[in-house]
């Protein structure tokens, strides 16, 4: 079956006949599963119509011990080393004013020898 031209929807179906037949291979009734995945009995059978939430997938999943399945199905994948630079950013740096620093020496200068004058009598 190619999944690349269905529609999600009908995606999310066969992902819930894959879990179905998994169950089925294992010998297992719903409420078995169910009661395994620590879900309730809705919560597998909107799993098998592919109406389930994400987590509720992957509790059946693991209660079916087909995790392994998700290397399959989502591969990991690494960055490109382009990718991760343009995830970086470019690094910021502090703005400075080279008329600020000057304006503080000079009129750190005169408030010294204002301070010089004034305390000699």
């Amino acid at each position: 079956m190619e999944l690349n031209q269905l529609t999600a929807h009908a995606i999310a179906g066969e992902l819930g006949e894959r879990i179905k037949t998994a169950r089925l291979n294992a010998n297992l009734t719903q409420k078995a599963l169910a009661k395994k995945a620590g879900l309730s009995l809705k919560a597998v059978t909107n799993g098998e119509k592919g109406k389930s939430t994400l987590e509720s997938m992957i509790a059946i999943l693991i209660a079916l011990e087909i995790t392994e399945q998700l290397n399959f199905f989502i591969p990991q994948q690494e960055l490109s080393p382009v990718q991760l630079m343009e995830l970086q950013g470019k690094e910021r740096k502090r703005a400075t004013s080279p008329s600020k620093t000057s304006n503080n020496s000079s009129s750190k200068s005169n408030s010294s020898s204002q301070s010089k004058d004034s305390a000699t009598w």
